[in-house]
């Protein structure tokens, strides 16, 4: 007894979520074109002429009807001013609702149904094909799926029920007729098919013309990534090593112990440019690696990139050059975005190398100010004299620096200071904590 109640209730509850289904759209509702409304009030227009002239052509007229071989039955149709109003009335209304056929697909079924069924059986053309062509609205532009799959059989069964023959006896010379518009139908389909197809397949061409360039602007954008980060690097440590092995050197002879420390400095300077080269290269193979590996265990993961942290160390090397540098921090440290971190850190790493390669002699000092709006970062020197192996750079490191803030809206302003030396600042908007 609780099966058949559970049963019952589980039946009920289909079918209250049916209901609400039904009444429930499965997709926005058809918003027509204006060609769209152009033409299908044409065709209501058209066709509402048609029955029309049908009905003045039928009023007062009497139809001899073959219903078996040698039976013949009377069918008498309306007559009179009020039977012409009549039929003139249900052509109109069947017909000119076809004009919304696209927006209200169902309401137009229901009127055309309405006025099918108060039809005369011997004058059923007068809203017959207007019923046609409403099931076909209904079918195709109605948004409400169950609804529709509801009315249309509801539809046609009380149309085909509602006499004894509610299609319409077609004349003999309106058969062509009947063939060719359903062919030129199919014709202007095809081709608006065909067009549709042919649109889709040159859109489908340009996304991926856009794409392939998009694709392309991204590998160019990357390989000068790559190549700012190869100018930093080696840049950086080159420079650096050149200055110790130059003083290494002049005190070979005279000081073995401090040409040692400088040489050991030109081998650190050298391992960490090497480092940094292998870190920067296998941005451009870990794509291939991924690709010709099974497990993403194997592939070898880099090592992250230098941010702030890793300034100590930065201005530790430069130290060792014989560059007394100066490092300042102020306002509370907190965790920053990567990228941010390595453009302020490479802002700091040009700055100094510059300044071991054209301030020899200076002092330099670096501050980095966590404010509540922005990051700043300034590298300022006293000014010195070109080391011997500095020449006339070609401004392509400013350059990249302030293509990298630019990427996180921030300003690089670079100058001579009215006291003397140079002074290089990064100003970075940050995010409010």
């Amino acid at each position: 007894m609780t099966d058949v109640r559970t049963t019952l209730e589980r039946l009920r509850e289909a079918a209250r979520r049916t209901l609400r289904e039904a009444g429930l759209p499965s997709g926005p509702p058809l918003r027509p074109t204006p060609r769209a409304w152009r033409f299908d009030g044409l065709v209501a227009l058209a066709l509402a002429v048609a029955t029309v002239h049908y009905g003045i052509d039928n009023v007062n007229v009497v139809v001899m009807r073959e219903i078996a071989p040698g039976v013949e039955i009377v069918v008498p149709r309306p007559s009179g001013p009020g039977g012409l109003a009549y039929m003139v009335t249900l052509a109109v209304v069947a017909s000119g609702a076809l004009a919304l056929r696209r927006r209200y697909p169902l309401a137009v079924l229901c009127v055309v149904t309405a006025a099918t069924l108060a039809t005369p059986q011997s004058v059923m053309r007068l809203t017959f094909y207007a019923f046609v062509i409403a099931v076909y609205s209904a079918a195709v532009y109605s948004p409400y799926r169950v609804a529709t799959l509801a009315a249309l059989p509801v539809s046609v069964v009380l149309v085909g029920t509602s006499g004894n023959s509610v299609i319409p006896i077609v004349p003999h010379h309106y058969i062509a007729l009947l063939i060719l518009v359903p062919m030129a139908v199919a014709a202007v389909g095809l081709r608006t098919w065909k067009l549709r197809t042919d649109e889709g397949r040159a859109r489908l061409l340009a996304l991926e013309r856009e794409q392939a360039e998009a694709l392309r602007r991204a590998v160019e954008h990357e390989r000068a990534r790559i190549a700012r980060e190869l100018h930093d690097v080696v840049t950086h440590n080159v420079s650096v090593m050149i200055i110790q092995a130059g003083a290494a050197r002049k005190i070979m002879k005279a000081s073995p112990e401090q040409a040692g420390e400088a040489l050991l400095a030109v081998e650190a300077g050298g391992r960490a440019a090497m480092t940094e080269l292998r870190h920067v290269m296998g941005l451009l193979t870990m794509a291939d690696e991924v690709e010709g590996t099974d497990t993403a265990d194997s592939v070898a993961v880099p090592a992250p990139q230098p941010g702030l942290d890793q300034l100590e160390t930065l201005v530790g090397r430069v130290r060792d050059t014989g560059l007394p540098v100066g490092l300042t921090v102020t306002g509370p440290p907190r965790p920053l975005p990567p990228g941010l971190e390595l453009a302020a850190y490479r802002v700091v790493q040009e700055a100094l190398t510059n300044t071991v390669k054209h301030a020899r002699g200076a002092t330099a000092a670096v501050t980095v100010e966590y404010g509540p709006e922005r990051l700043r970062v300034e590298v300022t020197d006293t000014g010195g004299q070109p080391g011997a192996g500095a020449a006339a750079g070609n401004g392509r490191g400013l350059i990249g620096l302030r293509e990298r803030l630019a990427v996180h809206d921030g300003t690089l302003r670079t100058g001579r200071r009215l006291t003397g030396g140079y002074r290089v600042e990064a100003l970075i908007p940050l995010e409010t904590p």
